[in-house]
């Protein structure tokens, strides 16, 4: 996956450990990256997720790692189709995609009939950072 950079060359997707506050670790963050100029940039589909995480920690956070993959769902299919690849291939992160809808649209259909409120919140979250895209 790749994008255009504003010097003209192609920026890569990487995952990238973000640090904050030099305390916190926030692994497995997808980043374009331009080798050319070394800018860098959020994966646009996860930047509100990784900036509200940010924003819980709070100016003077505790020295802690998280997984970003594990509150994401783009994160969580980019470390997924880049498991057998380094660079995540486009085609095996669109099938991934369809595969975790239908998942996660059948685990809200359980979820609801559970009339699990908890449940059926994360899972709407879910399908909606899925959607920022698609």
């Amino acid at each position: 996956m790749q994008k255009r950079c504003h010097c003209g060359d192609i920026m890569k997707m990487k995952l990238r450990t973000v640090i904050y506050s030099g305390k916190v670790e926030i692994d497995n963050v997808p980043i374009y990256s331009c080798s050319t100029c070394n800018r860098s940039e959020v994966f646009p589909e996860v930047k509100p997720d990784l900036t509200g995480l940010i924003a819980q920690l709070g100016a003077q956070p505790i020295k802690q790692t998280f997984l970003f993959n594990e509150r994401n769902e783009w994160a969580n299919l980019l470390v997924e189709a880049s498991a057998e690849n380094k660079q995540p291939d486009t085609n095996a992160v669109e099938k991934l995609i369809q595969e975790r809808i239908n998942s996660l649209l059948d685990l809200l259909l359980l979820a609801q009939s559970l009339d699990d409120q908890e449940w059926t919140a994360d899972i709407t979250k879910r399908l909606g950072q899925i959607s920022r895209r698609h």
